[in-house]
């Protein structure tokens, strides 16, 4: 039976770590509301493409536009099972939203599964809800996630970390071990 889950996602967050647990999710038969502030349901917020170009950090361009399929402003955590957070830009400034860090503190205090990659984990810190946890995040944001009480976990770019129903991963390249394991979390089975 398919979940229903949250995304917060916001402009300039990164493309692929949007696009791909959407449409991963939903084909697995998970339901996916993705909204942002502000936003309603058939708007778009822009995303970038960040790489991994042999520089000191990433590289960014434009991304596509991800239409939105919900509301923000009728978003009821309780009527959800999970919480996927996308990295990229919006996190940054989705943290300095009340409303947004009490979703992801609902989700913590219900202990529900919340999957977050990359900057995502700048709004896990935010939210206060990471202490004591292991906490994979984009190399750059390691210092957040440890002045917020978490243990950094230091990975490979393409793995993921699960401490009890968290799921962290640094960056896109995780996609499949980071799904792997929040589909675990979720209780989703699939049979080939």
């Amino acid at each position: 039976m398919g979940k229903k889950i949250l995304m917060l996602a916001g402009d300039y967050a990164e493309d692929y770590e949007t696009m791909v647990p959407f449409q991963a999710l939903t084909m697995v038969g998970h339901t996916v509301h993705a909204v942002c502030p502000d936003k309603k349901a058939g708007d778009f917020v822009m995303t970038a493409v960040h790489d991994f170009e042999g520089g000191q950090t990433y590289s960014e361009k434009p991304g596509h536009r991800f239409t939105l399929n919900a509301t923000f402003a009728d978003v009821k955590p309780e009527a959800y099972d999970a919480l996927l957070i996308p990295g990229g830009r919006a996190p940054e400034y989705l943290r300095m939203n009340k409303q947004v860090i009490a979703i992801v503190q609902h989700f913590s205090r219900e202990n529900k599964p919340i999957a977050a990659v990359c900057h995502g984990a700048q709004l896990l810190a935010a939210a206060g809800v990471i202490r004591g946890k292991r906490v994979s995040a984009y190399p750059a944001c390691a210092a957040e996630v440890e002045l917020a009480g978490a243990s950094y976990a230091e990975i490979a770019i393409d793995q993921a970390v699960t401490d009890g129903k968290l799921v962290t991963a640094p960056a896109w390249p995780a996609h499949p071990a980071w799904l792997a394991q929040f589909l675990v979390v979720l209780g989703t089975k699939i049979e080939a």
